[in-house]
């Protein structure tokens, strides 16, 4: 009798572990996934940025190449580490692009051009917050695929330690310029 109720509770404790973990893999994809829809929007927001500077600073193709080469880079790279890395490319080229704009008083002054630099602003924000949500599921996720007894029952049926999504010392400023 004993042995089939100790063969049961550990059954309902691989059971419960397993479950649990599951839900930690899907918080995880999802909070990727949000990382990735809000990537989206900053990437299809760069071209505009870059057309509505053009009009106003045509002589300064190197800037713009960087910026268009940059948002490529982010936008093909995989990888919470690569994609981190390519992303700080990117707000780098968006300064450099910012900075620009400083030497064009009627481009500061158009409305344009300050709206889509407060949809960046904006996008920039729900970037942060979803890279925090992520990296507190993926935190969840690795301390329970590390701790016994989840550490056996994740090596057992194939669950993997997922990387942080960081973003790179001094780049995790929003790309503003105050008019």
């Amino acid at each position: 009798m004993w042995p089939i109720l100790i063969l049961i509770a550990l059954a309902v404790i691989t059971l419960v572990i397993y479950n649990g973990l599951v839900q930690l893999k899907v918080r995880a994809e999802s909070a990727w996934s949000d990382i990735d829809v809000q990537l989206k929007r900053r990437h299809d927001l760069v071209p505009n940025l870059v057309e509505t500077v053009k009009g106003y600073a045509t002589h300064e193709k190197g800037t713009f190449e960087a910026v268009v080469d940059a948002r490529s880079r982010a936008m093909s790279a995989q990888g919470p580490a690569s994609r981190a890395e390519a992303e700080n490319m990117l707000t780098g080229a968006l300064k450099s692009l910012f900075a620009l704009a400083e030497a064009y008083p009627q481009l500061r002054a158009a409305e344009n051009f300050g709206q889509l630099q407060q949809q960046l602003s904006g996008i920039e924000d729900a970037i942060q917050n979803a890279r925090r949500y992520y990296n507190a599921v993926v935190r969840d996720l690795n301390t329970k695929i590390q701790q016994f007894p989840s550490n056996v029952i994740a090596r057992a049926f194939g669950f993997r330690e997922r990387e942080f999504f960081e973003i790179g010392e001094g780049e995790s400023a929003v790309p503003r310029v105050s008019f």
